[in-house]
């Protein structure tokens, strides 16, 4: 079995994987609990100590709860603008051997062992080749070829490293 289709990432596409990424790992578990501390504080302080705290905890709290998704979102926005790689289009093939990239007369392939693991959310289809790098498929362009996709990984990967998510 072999399925082929072409991806073009936008910056919703990279921006999508960067909080995915972001809020899955210890960073952004802790961001979330300081700025949920620091607003819980704001508002248990009020009237108690003087107003310049209270407005600190929370001018604290929401800084540590927006300045991760709006960092991220500038940073997906400059990688995409400024690499015509990530601009053009990128061939797939997915078979029983692995995963074969293309685009603009470059290849690569991945082989189902160097998989370090496969996640599928409700927008993408995450293929890591190690802990950080990820080849990002955008759910909405491989629509049809999506079930073909996850048959194959299921076949070649243990359970373990292909994490599907129901949509």
């Amino acid at each position: 079995m072999k399925i082929e289709f072409d991806i073009t990432l936008s910056s919703k596409d990279m921006y999508r994987f960067s909080m995915y990424h972001a809020y899955t790992t210890s960073q952004g578990i802790i961001s979330i609990l300081i700025a949920v501390l620091c607003l819980f504080v704001s508002v248990r302080t009020y009237q108690s100590v003087e107003w310049t705290y209270t407005v600190l905890y929370a001018v604290f709290g929401i800084l540590f709860l927006f300045y991760i998704p709006i960092n991220l979102y500038l940073r997906s926005k400059h990688q995409i603008l400024s690499s015509k790689e990530l601009q053009d289009t990128l061939h797939y093939i997915v078979d029983t051997d692995g995963i074969h990239t293309s685009q603009n007369g470059a290849s690569a392939d991945l082989c189902w062992e160097a998989v370090y693991k496969i996640i599928t959310t409700r927008h993408n289809v995450l293929v890591y080749s190690n802990r950080v790098n990820a080849y990002i498929i955008p759910r909405s362009q491989i629509e049809k070829e999506y079930d073909g996709f996850c048959q194959i990984a299921g076949g070649q990967l243990p359970t373990y490293k292909f994490k599907k998510k129901l949509k």
